[in-house]
């Protein structure tokens, strides 16, 4: 009895056998995952009140990435991405594609990306093994460095190498986002949805709007690893009151600030919307600072007070 119990738990975690890897191998291991298996994954995700279940399927097709996301609930809405192509497909309007690595709203982008831009912000560590979706997976916490941000923690799967599940964790240990898998499959080729795709004529990419060259706003202070990936000054839509937006990220957070002149109305100085996202609101001179992210207020308040015209 004692041999086979000894065989089963082989069976069932068979990396136990393995040589240790390292937590930040098991991240990159997923990160090869993510890029080059044939799967197809049903998840949970979990924001705040909010259930959504997805499906999410992953091939290669004629040497292209090929990836197809469901969301299960509510009006129909599908997101396609071949290569660098990411085209949605809803119901009350018409398809339109945008130029995008990866399809948002799932795994960070970053999970199948390069894993050592995160070491500014953040270390890894090992934790334990449990088993998910009826896999084992390995737990690996990805710490942030300072008290800028919030912990993640992943669990990977010990025989694809895929993400079972991802929590982000505020400083008072609540949840703030989950993924959890609730089925994974691992497929011999891709999916034939996937196929059908890369044939598809899908929409053109759509032009950016073109930028209306703004006041040159800059931050004196970002948290280690944080850096802009977007600015942009336009109109806000159905307004005539022009914002300057600007985007930053870390490659696991992303934080949207916006910089427009003072409103007749006071805005509240804090809240927490509903899908986990802290916002705070400054006064920077005469303009109005809005900065919006799943980092702590605090923050939040930093790098809003940090704007400065150049």
């Amino acid at each position: 009895m004692r041999l086979i119990l000894l065989v089963l738990a082989v069976l069932a975690f068979p990396s136990i056998a393995e040589e240790e890897k390292s937590a930040k191998a098991w991240l990159e291991s997923m990160s090869q995952a993510l890029q080059t298996k044939q799967f197809k994954s049903s998840i949970i995700q979990l924001q705040a009140d909010h259930i959504r279940p997805l499906v999410y399927l992953h091939g290669t097709v004629n040497n292209k990435e090929v990836a197809f996301l469901e969301y299960l609930n509510g009006p129909p809405k599908n997101a396609v991405r071949v290569a660098d192509t990411v085209t949605f497909i809803e119901h009350d309007q018409p398809a339109y594609s945008i130029s995008a690595p990866r399809i948002q709203g799932l795994w960070p982008a970053i999970f199948a990306s390069n894993i050592n831009s995160l070491e500014l912000g953040y270390q890894f560590v090992l934790g334990g093994r449990s088993r998910i979706a009826g896999r084992p997976g390995q737990m690996i916490r990805i710490i942030p460095v300072d008290e800028h941000r919030f912990m993640s923690q992943v669990w990977v799967d010990m025989e694809t190498h895929l993400p079972l599940r991802y929590d982000m964790i505020n400083q008072d240990k609540q949840l703030i986002e989950q993924m959890m898998v609730i089925e994974l499959i691992e497929l011999g080729e891709p999916a034939s949805i996937l196929v059908e795709a890369e044939k598809q004529e899908l929409p053109p990419v759509m032009n950016p709007a073109e930028r209306i060259e703004g006041q040159n706003w800059q931050f004196t202070w970002l948290p280690a690893g944080f850096h802009l990936v977007v600015k942009d000054h336009h109109r806000l839509l159905g307004s005539d009151e022009s914002v300057e937006y600007i985007a930053l990220t870390d490659g696991l957070v992303n934080i949207s600030v916006y910089v427009a002149r003072m409103g007749d109305s006071p805005m509240p100085d804090e809240l927490i919307t509903r899908n986990g996202l802290s916002m705070v609101v400054e006064q920077v001179g005469n303009v109005e600072v809005v900065a919006v992210g799943k980092v702590p207020a605090d923050t939040l308040n930093r790098i809003a007070k940090s704007l400065v015209l150049k």
